[in-house]
C-alpha cells in the first residue's frame, strides 16, 4: 500500500572525527536540557506538595462569643480571613475582629464620643 523507497546496499561509512564530536557536543546538550526541565518540573511539583501539606484547614465546630449585657449586632461582614461584627453597647459603636480559620478574637476596636 505504501511505496517505500528502494534500499540502497552501502556499507555504513564510520565518521570522521569531526562528525563525532558534533555528536558528542549534541548529546551533552541535550542531556542538560532534559535534566533542566526535570528540575523544573520536579520543583513545580514541590511547590504544589508544600503548599497543600502547609494549607491550613478552615476551623470547624461552634464557638459562642460573649458580648456585653445591653448590646446588640448592628452588623457583620467577612474579609479576606477575617469575621468583621459591628456591635452596639450603651450607644456606642464597637467592631471585633475574629480570624475566619480559628475563630479566635483577633482584635477590637471601639468609638467614642468627644466630650
Amino acid at each position: 500500500m505504501f511505496h517505500l523507497p528502494p534500499q540502497i546496499d552501502t556499507p555504513e561509512e564510520a565518521l570522521t572525527p569531526e562528525q563525532e564530536r558534533v555528536i558528542r557536543k549534541f548529546r551533552r546538550f541535550s542531556s542538560i536540557s532534559m535534566l533542566v526541565m526535570v528540575l523544573g518540573v520536579a520543583a513545580v511539583f514541590g511547590v504544589i506538595g508544600y503548599r497543600m501539606i502547609r494549607a491550613k484547614p478552615l476551623a470547624t465546630g461552634e464557638m459562642t462569643a460573649l458580648l456585653p449585657k445591653g448590646a446588640r449586632i448592628v452588623s457583620t461582614a467577612v474579609s479576606g480571613d477575617v469575621v468583621v461584627v459591628a456591635i452596639e453597647v450603651n450607644g456606642a459603636t464597637e467592631i471585633r475582629t475574629f480570624d475566619a480559620r480559628t475563630l479566635a478574637p483577633a482584635g477590637r476596636l471601639r468609638f467614642a464620643v468627644e466630650p
